[in-house]
Formats: structure tokens, C-alpha cells, sequence
């Protein structure tokens, strides 16, 4: 029976039977609903924080980006003008080529070298080691990015960072500016982003490897498989549904990189690391070019969209 045959007025042609059992339906309904009162009241307070400071800054967002926006005065719609002004700003499409290539290369290595770390980690046989280096691994997850990008910047440093001292006691001739290099630039980015988050997606690996039965295990060693295989047909397939949901947190930050950029970059690398929320930031903050800001934040959001159904679809999120 769906809702509404249920909540619909019985018309003429409904017997009493069936129109007693309606409402007999709805009344223990509603006799459910009344036993756990307390607990849709307790939910009031999460929807309103959710109204009030999700969705409709949400909308008001919206109407903004149709708008040419000001503080005081009025506020004409303008249609369209804000999303072409920045379809054609040349300086959009050039962060819009930075946020693949380094969220790209965040995604496929944030994917990778957490699960190798896992394996690694289920290997150990001393517990003692393996806690210790879990919690070393997922400390840098607990810091801020102005914590884990100032560390990276005092560690990269040309004078005194401990990266060129190690390269000099191997011996390098000079020491390297890596983080006013446009060559290192990507790559750095790439590194610390998959450095700082490598220990919470691990912890989330290790955490099905452990949920798996270990009676697979001793049917495969009765079998004759070594440890290789073990790990190939036994502990990488059961891991198939927590590497879909690895895969579509990392998709879904992909385009929303901002932290790390705004503490890490600086003016001589800016062209090769700007991505597109530093694009919004820059027109809504620093111009205080509001509409074309928020035209800006909604196409990364259209994008953002996209970009998860397509995921969803190929990775074939729905099957488990």
C-alpha cells in the first residue's frame, strides 16, 4: 500500500471493510510515531542546524550567483552574466587544469599506498609494533593543514630544513628551494596530501582485514597457497566494498581542495598549484566580487555531481 492510497480520502467505491483497515493502518502509524516522540524531538535540533546553516546558505547562495551582488544598495538580477563571466575567464580554466592533475594525483596514490600500508601493517607480528606505528601513521590526520603545511615548509626549506641536510650528508652539491620550484610544486602537494590522510584510510583497511573469517585462511593454506596468494584471492577481494567507499570520499573532495593550497602555496608556485575554490576564494574574498564567487562555487558543485554519479557508476557503488 503506498503513502498515498493511505493517507488519501476513501472514496465512494470503497467498502467499509477496506476503508476500516485503512485507518486502522493509520492509526498504528501514528501510535508508532507518538511511542518514539522523544526521539523525533531529539532530531528537531539536527534539522534546524542543518536548515539554518547547510541549506539555506545553500539557496541563498544560489540567488546570489543570478545576481550582481553588493552590501548596500540594490541587488539586480543579472542571469546568466555571472556563470559567463566566469566561463571566460581565462584564469578559471587555468585552475581548473591544476585540480586534476593534483587531485587526480592525490586520489590514485591516496587509493594506493594506504592499502599497501595496511598489508604491510597485518604482516607484523609484534602487536606492540603494530599499535605504535598505527598511531604514529594516523597522527597527522588529528592536525590542521596550518600544523602539517607549516611542518612541510620548515622541513623543505633551502637553509635549514631537514630534507636538503639529509641530501647534503649524501652529497648534494647545493640545496634545493622546493617549495618556490614549479617542478617540485604538483608533486609536493600530492605528497603531503596523501602523507597527512595515509593513517586514517589504513586504519579503515585494517579494520576490514580484521573483520575477515579466518577460516578462509586455513582452507587456503590446506590448499597449498603461500602468502602472495592469500593476500591476492583472499584478503584484497573481501576489501573490494571499503576501497568503494575509500574511493568515493576521495572523489567527493577532489574539486574542494582549498586547505592545503591557502597554507602552502606562495606567488612562485601560485600558476602551478591555484585550484579552483583558491579561484572562488580570490573573486569572493579579495575582489569581494560576490556574484562571481558563488557562480564559481555552483559550477564546482555541478562538477562535483557529475563527477560522483560517474564514479558511482563505473565502481558499482550500489552492488556492495
Amino acid at each position: 500500500m503506498s503513502a498515498y492510497s493511505l493517507f488519501r480520502l476513501p472514496g465512494p467505491h470503497v467498502t467499509t471493510a477496506e476503508r476500516y483497515n485503512r485507518y486502522k493502518v493509520v492509526a498504528s502509524r501514528m501510535k508508532a510515531v507518538w511511542k518514539f516522540k522523544t526521539l523525533y524531538l531529539m532530531m528537531l535540533p539536527i534539522l534546524a542546524y542543518f536548515l539554518i546553516f547547510s541549506y539555506y546558505p545553500l539557496v541563498r547562495g544560489f540567488i546570489i550567483s543570478f545576481q550582481n551582488f553588493r552590501l548596500i544598495g540594490n541587488r539586480p538580477f543579472v542571469g546568466l552574466e555571472n556563470y559567463m563571466t566566469v566561463l571566460k575567464d581565462p584564469s578559471f580554466w587555468d585552475t581548473f587544469q591544476n585540480t586534476p592533475l593534483i587531485g587526480g594525483g592525490s586520489l590514485l596514490a591516496g587509493f594506493v599506498m594506504p592499502i599497501l600500508l595496511a598489508l604491510s601493517l597485518n604482516e607484523v607480528l609484534f602487536t606492540w609494533y603494530k599499535k605504535l606505528t598505527q598511531m604514529v601513521v594516523y597522527l597527522p590526520h588529528l592536525f590542521s593543514w596550518v600544523v602539517v603545511g607549516g611542518m612541510w615548509i620548515l622541513m623543505l626549506s633551502p637553509d635549514t630544513g631537514i630534507v636538503n641536510q639529509l641530501m647534503k650528508a649524501f652529497g648534494a652539491a647545493k640545496p634545493i628551494s622546493f617549495m618556490s620550484d614549479e617542478t617540485y610544486a604538483r608533486g609536493i602537494m600530492i605528497f603531503t596530501s596523501v602523507w597527512k590522510e595515509m593513517g586514517f584510510t589504513c586504519i579503515l583497511y585494517l579494520a576490514s582485514i580484521v573483520a575477515i573469517n579466518p577460516s578462509l585462511y586455513e582452507a587456503a593454506r590446506i590448499d597449498g597457497a603461500n602468502r602472495w596468494q592469500q593476500v591476492r584471492f583472499i584478503t584484497l577481494p573481501q576489501l573490494v566494498s571499503t576501497m568503494k567507499v575509500v574511493i568515493m570520499l576521495n572523489v567527493l573532495g577532489v574539486l574542494r581542495m582549498f586547505d592545503q593550497i591557502v597554507v602552502m602555496r606562495n606567488g612562485a608556485i601560485a600558476r602551478k598549484v591555484d585550484v579552483i575554490m583558491m579561484y572562488t576564494y580570490q573573486k569572493g574574498i579579495l575582489e569581494f566580487k560576490v556574484g562571481t564567487a558563488s557562480a564559481a562555487g555552483f559550477l564546482i558543485i555541478l562538477a562535483t555531481l557529475i563527477l560522483t554519479f560517474v564514479t558511482r557508476a563505473v565502481i558499482r557503488y550500489d552492488e556492495g
